[in-house]
Formats: structure tokens, sequence, C-alpha cells
């Protein structure tokens, strides 16, 4: 939990910065930046089960 509040944070801060240096926002539209997001994640627990059941070794 301490590291979702820490990025969560980060994630404000330079947001913020962003904001008042007049920079576009490094970050893509809101649904398709999560489920990009989701997706990464899936593929690495993916990734994790298909070494763990066809690789083992």
């Amino acid at each position: 939990m301490r590291e979702v509040l820490l990025a969560l944070f980060a994630g404000v801060v330079v947001g913020i910065v962003f904001k008042f240096i007049k920079l576009p926002l490094p970050a893509p539209p809101v649904l398709p930046g999560v489920i990009g997001i989701v997706g990464v994640y899936l593929g690495g627990v993916a990734g994790s089960w298909i070494l763990q059941q066809f690789f083992k070794g």
C-alpha cells in the first residue's frame, strides 16, 4: 500500500509541476491510459505464469 501512495503522490507532484511550467501532462488520455497500464500488468502476470508452467527448471 505504501508504494501505491508514493506513486500517487509522485504523480500529483509531477502534474502540478507540469501545469506550473505550462507543459502538456505527460500522460495518455485517461481511459486508454488506464487500460494500457492494466494490459501491461496482465501481460506480466501471464508471462510469469507461462514461464512457470512451461519452463520449470
